[in-house]
Protein backbone atom coordinates (compact mmCIF):
# COMPACT_ATOMS: atom_id res chain seq x y z
CA UNK A 1 0.00 0.00 0.00
CA UNK A 2 1.18 3.82 -0.70
CA UNK A 3 1.66 5.68 2.67
CA UNK A 4 2.53 9.48 3.07
CA UNK A 5 5.52 9.41 5.23
CA UNK A 6 7.12 12.68 6.82
CA UNK A 7 10.66 11.48 7.21
CA UNK A 8 12.06 15.21 8.53
CA UNK A 9 11.68 19.10 7.75
CA UNK A 10 10.50 19.39 4.18
CA UNK A 11 11.38 15.54 3.76
CA UNK A 12 8.04 14.41 2.74
CA UNK A 13 7.56 10.82 0.53
CA UNK A 14 4.98 8.62 -1.34
CA UNK A 15 6.12 5.19 -0.27
CA UNK A 16 5.13 1.69 -0.20
CA UNK A 17 4.94 0.27 2.88
CA UNK A 18 3.41 -3.60 4.03
CA UNK A 19 -0.80 -4.17 4.28
CA UNK A 20 -1.72 -4.19 7.38
CA UNK A 21 -3.33 -7.45 8.98
CA UNK A 22 -6.24 -6.73 11.78
CA UNK A 23 -5.29 -7.77 14.92
CA UNK A 24 -7.61 -8.59 17.94
CA UNK A 25 -9.80 -5.96 18.70
CA UNK A 26 -8.81 -4.06 14.93
CA UNK A 27 -10.99 -3.31 11.68
CA UNK A 28 -8.86 -2.90 8.78
CA UNK A 29 -10.31 0.42 6.81
CA UNK A 30 -9.39 1.10 3.17
CA UNK A 31 -9.09 4.90 3.71
CA UNK A 32 -10.50 7.05 0.93
CA UNK A 33 -10.30 10.81 2.07
CA UNK A 34 -7.48 12.82 4.82
CA UNK A 35 -7.73 16.39 5.63
CA UNK A 36 -4.69 18.20 5.77
CA UNK A 37 -4.35 19.73 9.26
CA UNK A 38 -1.71 22.88 10.53
CA UNK A 39 -0.12 19.41 12.23
CA UNK A 40 0.70 18.00 9.61
CA UNK A 41 2.31 21.17 7.81
CA UNK A 42 4.22 21.39 10.75
CA UNK A 43 5.42 18.01 10.53
CA UNK A 44 6.60 18.60 7.01
CA UNK A 45 7.96 22.30 7.60
CA UNK A 46 9.90 21.77 10.77
CA UNK A 47 9.82 18.24 11.31
CA UNK A 48 7.86 18.91 14.37
CA UNK A 49 4.23 19.93 15.30
CA UNK A 50 3.95 22.02 19.11
CA UNK A 51 6.56 20.16 21.38
CA UNK A 52 6.41 16.74 19.61
CA UNK A 53 9.37 16.28 17.49
CA UNK A 54 10.08 13.81 14.65
CA UNK A 55 12.56 10.62 15.95
CA UNK A 56 11.18 8.14 13.18
CA UNK A 57 9.32 8.15 9.89
CA UNK A 58 5.68 9.07 11.23
CA UNK A 59 2.65 8.64 9.03
CA UNK A 60 0.57 11.64 8.80
CA UNK A 61 -2.93 12.19 8.68
CA UNK A 62 -5.23 12.20 11.52
CA UNK A 63 -8.67 13.53 9.63
CA UNK A 64 -9.20 10.54 7.58
CA UNK A 65 -12.50 8.42 6.56
CA UNK A 66 -13.16 5.03 4.35
CA UNK A 67 -14.79 1.94 4.26
CA UNK A 68 -14.49 -1.61 6.11
CA UNK A 69 -12.55 -3.95 4.58
CA UNK A 70 -11.84 -6.51 7.53
CA UNK A 71 -11.82 -7.26 10.70
CA UNK A 72 -9.94 -8.89 13.33
CA UNK A 73 -10.48 -11.63 16.31
CA UNK A 74 -13.25 -10.12 18.98
CA UNK A 75 -14.46 -8.17 16.45
CA UNK A 76 -18.30 -7.86 15.72
CA UNK A 77 -20.68 -5.51 13.59
CA UNK A 78 -17.96 -4.10 11.73
CA UNK A 79 -19.81 -5.52 8.11
CA UNK A 80 -16.92 -5.10 5.05
CA UNK A 81 -18.28 -1.74 3.07
CA UNK A 82 -18.87 -0.16 6.10
CA UNK A 83 -18.33 3.43 5.71
CA UNK A 84 -16.44 5.20 8.76
CA UNK A 85 -14.41 8.18 9.99
CA UNK A 86 -12.07 7.59 13.18
CA UNK A 87 -11.58 9.23 16.40
CA UNK A 88 -8.11 9.37 16.32
CA UNK A 89 -7.69 9.79 20.04
CA UNK A 90 -6.74 7.12 22.12
CA UNK A 91 -5.54 7.29 25.81
CA UNK A 92 -2.81 5.43 27.36
CA UNK A 93 -2.71 2.34 29.59
CA UNK A 94 -0.92 4.77 32.15
CA UNK A 95 -2.99 8.09 31.90
CA UNK A 96 -4.51 9.60 34.66
CA UNK A 97 -8.06 10.86 34.22
CA UNK A 98 -8.57 12.44 38.05
CA UNK A 99 -12.95 11.95 39.10
CA UNK A 100 -12.80 16.11 38.70
CA UNK A 101 -12.60 15.58 35.18
CA UNK A 102 -14.87 12.83 34.51
CA UNK A 103 -16.11 12.22 30.51
CA UNK A 104 -13.32 15.09 29.68
CA UNK A 105 -11.46 12.25 27.79
CA UNK A 106 -9.55 14.95 26.16
CA UNK A 107 -7.89 15.95 28.73
CA UNK A 108 -6.27 12.47 29.56
CA UNK A 109 -2.33 13.01 31.00
CA UNK A 110 -1.51 10.68 27.70
CA UNK A 111 -3.02 10.23 24.96
CA UNK A 112 -2.04 9.00 21.59
CA UNK A 113 -3.34 10.64 18.50
CA UNK A 114 -3.14 9.72 14.75
CA UNK A 115 -0.69 10.84 12.80
CA UNK A 116 1.52 12.42 16.30
CA UNK A 117 5.03 12.24 17.42
CA UNK A 118 4.33 13.27 21.10
CA UNK A 119 5.37 9.85 21.89
CA UNK A 120 7.98 7.35 21.35
CA UNK A 121 7.66 4.64 19.20
CA UNK A 122 5.00 8.07 17.22
CA UNK A 123 1.52 7.04 15.92
CA UNK A 124 1.13 6.44 12.52
CA UNK A 125 -2.06 8.31 10.74
CA UNK A 126 -4.48 7.53 8.54
CA UNK A 127 -2.68 9.17 5.08
CA UNK A 128 -2.77 5.65 3.42
CA UNK A 129 -4.32 3.13 1.23
CA UNK A 130 -5.07 0.98 4.40
CA UNK A 131 -5.23 1.36 7.78
CA UNK A 132 -5.47 -1.21 11.10
CA UNK A 133 -8.00 0.77 13.89
CA UNK A 134 -8.98 -0.38 17.33
CA UNK A 135 -12.78 -1.31 16.51
CA UNK A 136 -13.87 1.30 19.46
CA UNK A 137 -12.35 4.21 17.66
CA UNK A 138 -14.77 3.90 14.81
CA UNK A 139 -17.59 5.92 13.70
CA UNK A 140 -19.99 5.04 11.32
CA UNK A 141 -21.09 7.57 8.56
CA UNK A 142 -24.99 7.90 8.80
CA UNK A 143 -26.66 7.34 5.88
CA UNK A 144 -26.49 10.03 3.20
CA UNK A 145 -23.00 11.20 4.23
CA UNK A 146 -19.94 10.97 2.02
CA UNK A 147 -16.53 9.55 2.90
CA UNK A 148 -15.17 12.93 1.62
CA UNK A 149 -17.45 14.85 4.20
CA UNK A 150 -16.97 11.97 6.31
CA UNK A 151 -13.17 13.62 6.67
CA UNK A 152 -14.60 17.28 7.58
CA UNK A 153 -15.95 15.65 10.79
CA UNK A 154 -12.83 15.62 13.36
CA UNK A 155 -12.11 19.65 12.70
CA UNK A 156 -15.88 20.16 12.93
CA UNK A 157 -15.71 18.18 16.27
CA UNK A 158 -12.88 20.48 16.81
CA UNK A 159 -15.20 23.77 16.27
CA UNK A 160 -18.22 22.22 17.57
CA UNK A 161 -16.56 21.19 21.19
CA UNK A 162 -15.38 25.14 21.36
CA UNK A 163 -18.77 26.24 20.92
CA UNK A 164 -19.75 23.63 23.58
CA UNK A 165 -16.81 24.98 25.58
CA UNK A 166 -18.43 28.70 25.45
CA UNK A 167 -21.96 27.87 27.00
CA UNK A 168 -25.14 28.76 25.42
CA UNK A 169 -24.62 30.59 22.55
CA UNK A 170 -28.30 30.69 20.76
CA UNK A 171 -29.40 33.70 20.27
CA UNK A 172 -26.26 35.73 20.83
CA UNK A 173 -23.59 37.84 19.04
CA UNK A 174 -20.63 36.45 18.02
CA UNK A 175 -16.71 36.99 16.79
CA UNK A 176 -14.65 35.23 15.42
CA UNK A 177 -10.72 36.27 15.19
CA UNK A 178 -9.52 34.11 12.26
CA UNK A 179 -10.92 32.51 9.62
CA UNK A 180 -8.47 28.96 9.00
CA UNK A 181 -10.46 25.76 8.24
CA UNK A 182 -11.42 25.76 11.98
CA UNK A 183 -12.43 29.38 12.62
CA UNK A 184 -14.63 28.69 9.68
CA UNK A 185 -16.07 25.44 11.02
CA UNK A 186 -16.28 27.55 14.51
CA UNK A 187 -18.52 29.89 12.60
CA UNK A 188 -20.78 26.99 10.91
CA UNK A 189 -20.75 25.74 14.21
CA UNK A 190 -22.09 28.58 16.12
CA UNK A 191 -24.40 29.41 13.73
CA UNK A 192 -25.63 25.79 13.88
CA UNK A 193 -25.99 26.17 17.49
CA UNK A 194 -28.48 28.84 16.95
CA UNK A 195 -26.32 32.17 17.26
CA UNK A 196 -27.31 35.01 16.28
CA UNK A 197 -25.19 36.66 14.43
CA UNK A 198 -21.21 35.68 13.68
CA UNK A 199 -18.69 38.44 12.84
CA UNK A 200 -15.62 36.68 11.04
CA UNK A 201 -12.05 38.52 11.35
CA UNK A 202 -8.81 37.94 9.53
CA UNK A 203 -6.15 39.22 7.19
CA UNK A 204 -6.65 37.30 4.45
CA UNK A 205 -10.20 37.64 1.49
CA UNK A 206 -9.29 34.44 0.58
CA UNK A 207 -10.21 33.30 4.16
CA UNK A 208 -12.95 35.34 5.10
CA UNK A 209 -15.00 34.21 1.51
CA UNK A 210 -14.88 31.01 3.16
CA UNK A 211 -16.07 31.96 6.64
CA UNK A 212 -18.79 34.34 4.65
CA UNK A 213 -19.70 30.70 3.00
CA UNK A 214 -19.87 28.67 6.21
CA UNK A 215 -22.58 31.48 7.67
CA UNK A 216 -20.69 34.38 8.78
CA UNK A 217 -23.06 37.67 8.55
CA UNK A 218 -20.58 39.98 8.29
CA UNK A 219 -16.73 39.34 7.90
CA UNK A 220 -13.64 42.38 8.68
CA UNK A 221 -10.64 42.37 7.15
CA UNK A 222 -8.18 43.76 9.75
CA UNK A 223 -5.10 43.92 7.84
CA UNK A 224 -7.10 46.41 5.55
CA UNK A 225 -8.19 48.66 7.97
CA UNK A 226 -11.20 47.03 9.45
CA UNK A 227 -11.23 47.24 13.48
CA UNK A 228 -12.75 44.55 15.46
CA UNK A 229 -16.00 45.20 17.11
CA UNK A 230 -16.02 46.20 20.32
CA UNK A 231 -17.81 44.86 23.39
CA UNK A 232 -18.19 41.38 22.09
CA UNK A 233 -20.18 39.35 24.83
CA UNK A 234 -18.99 36.15 23.19
CA UNK A 235 -15.64 35.56 21.46
CA UNK A 236 -13.78 32.76 20.08
CA UNK A 237 -10.11 32.93 19.37
CA UNK A 238 -8.95 30.57 16.31
CA UNK A 239 -5.98 32.42 14.49
CA UNK A 240 -3.46 31.06 17.03
CA UNK A 241 -1.17 33.86 17.09
CA UNK A 242 0.32 35.34 19.73
CA UNK A 243 -0.04 39.39 18.13
CA UNK A 244 -3.37 39.17 17.62
CA UNK A 245 -3.96 38.29 21.26
CA UNK A 246 -4.19 41.75 22.92
CA UNK A 247 -6.60 43.44 20.43
CA UNK A 248 -9.04 40.52 20.91
CA UNK A 249 -8.97 41.10 24.60
CA UNK A 250 -9.92 44.41 24.20
CA UNK A 251 -12.31 43.60 22.13
CA UNK A 252 -13.99 41.42 24.44
CA UNK A 253 -16.40 42.85 26.68
CA UNK A 254 -16.35 43.69 30.26
CA UNK A 255 -17.64 40.27 31.81
CA UNK A 256 -17.19 38.61 28.65
CA UNK A 257 -15.96 35.34 27.32
CA UNK A 258 -13.05 34.35 25.23
CA UNK A 259 -12.69 31.01 23.93
CA UNK A 260 -8.91 29.85 22.86
CA UNK A 261 -9.23 27.40 20.12
CA UNK A 262 -6.45 28.32 17.97
CA UNK A 263 -3.50 26.62 19.00
CA UNK A 264 -0.54 29.06 20.74
CA UNK A 265 2.97 28.37 20.82
CA UNK A 266 4.94 26.20 23.06
CA UNK A 267 7.34 28.62 23.93
CA UNK A 268 7.33 32.17 25.13
CA UNK A 269 5.60 34.79 23.66
CA UNK A 270 4.70 38.57 24.57
CA UNK A 271 1.31 39.84 24.67
CA UNK A 272 -0.58 42.78 26.54
CA UNK A 273 -3.04 40.85 29.16
CA UNK A 274 -4.02 43.95 31.27
CA UNK A 275 -7.59 43.59 29.63
CA UNK A 276 -7.90 40.27 30.98
CA UNK A 277 -7.90 41.27 34.72
CA UNK A 278 -9.67 45.13 34.27
CA UNK A 279 -12.37 43.71 32.19
CA UNK A 280 -12.91 40.59 34.16
CA UNK A 281 -13.13 38.24 31.17
CA UNK A 282 -13.29 34.94 31.18
CA UNK A 283 -11.17 33.36 28.96
CA UNK A 284 -11.39 29.18 28.04
CA UNK A 285 -9.34 26.89 26.72
CA UNK A 286 -10.65 24.28 24.37
CA UNK A 287 -8.39 21.62 23.59
CA UNK A 288 -9.38 18.60 20.34
CA UNK A 289 -12.81 17.32 21.47
CA UNK A 290 -14.43 14.36 23.35
CA UNK A 291 -17.38 13.01 21.78
CA UNK A 292 -18.06 15.80 19.73
CA UNK A 293 -17.43 13.49 16.57
CA UNK A 294 -20.68 11.96 16.97
CA UNK A 295 -22.39 15.43 16.97
CA UNK A 296 -20.83 16.55 13.80
CA UNK A 297 -21.94 13.20 12.48
CA UNK A 298 -25.17 13.73 13.11
CA UNK A 299 -24.95 17.66 11.89
CA UNK A 300 -23.43 16.50 8.68
CA UNK A 301 -26.28 14.21 8.72
CA UNK A 302 -29.23 16.42 9.19
CA UNK A 303 -28.00 18.61 6.41
CA UNK A 304 -25.36 20.59 7.65
CA UNK A 305 -23.19 21.51 4.74
CA UNK A 306 -19.43 22.44 5.25
CA UNK A 307 -18.09 21.38 2.15
CA UNK A 308 -17.42 25.12 1.49
CA UNK A 309 -14.13 25.02 3.52
CA UNK A 310 -12.78 22.72 1.07
CA UNK A 311 -10.63 24.35 -1.60
CA UNK A 312 -8.34 22.45 -3.00
CA UNK A 313 -8.12 18.24 -3.62
CA UNK A 314 -5.24 16.28 -4.54
CA UNK A 315 -4.48 12.47 -5.44
CA UNK A 316 -2.27 10.67 -2.98
CA UNK A 317 0.39 10.62 -5.24
CA UNK A 318 0.53 14.32 -5.03
CA UNK A 319 0.43 14.97 -1.34
CA UNK A 320 3.17 17.12 -1.60
CA UNK A 321 1.31 19.63 -3.11
CA UNK A 322 -1.25 19.04 -0.91
CA UNK A 323 0.91 20.26 1.92
CA UNK A 324 2.56 23.00 -0.03
CA UNK A 325 -1.53 24.15 -0.52
CA UNK A 326 -2.20 23.77 2.80
CA UNK A 327 0.51 26.22 3.98
CA UNK A 328 0.04 28.50 1.63
CA UNK A 329 -2.16 31.70 1.62
CA UNK A 330 -4.82 30.78 -1.03
CA UNK A 331 -5.97 27.85 0.67
CA UNK A 332 -8.49 26.89 3.84
CA UNK A 333 -9.25 22.77 3.84
CA UNK A 334 -7.19 20.97 1.74
CA UNK A 335 -8.19 17.00 1.23
CA UNK A 336 -6.07 14.42 -0.16
CA UNK A 337 -7.88 11.26 -1.56
CA UNK A 338 -6.39 8.08 -0.80
CA UNK A 339 -7.86 5.64 -2.29
CA UNK A 340 -6.68 3.88 -5.00
CA UNK A 341 -7.80 5.59 -8.34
Amino acid sequence: MRAVVVHGAGDLRVEERPDPVAGPGEVVVAMEWGGVCGSDVAYWRNGSSGTAVLRDPLVLGHEVAGRVIGSGPGVTGWAPGTAVTVHPAQATAGSVLPERLAGRTNLHSEVRYFGSAAFHPHTDGGFSELRAVRAEQLRALPEGVSTEQGALAEPLAVAMHAVRRAGAVRGRDILVNGAGPIGCLVVAAAKHAGAASVTAADVSDTSLAVAKELGADHVLNVAGGDALPQDSELVFEASGAPSALGGVLRATARGGTLVQVGNLPGAAAPFALGDLVTREITWVGAYRFVEEISDALAALRDGLDVSGVVTHRFGIEDAGSALAAAAGPESSKVLIRLATA
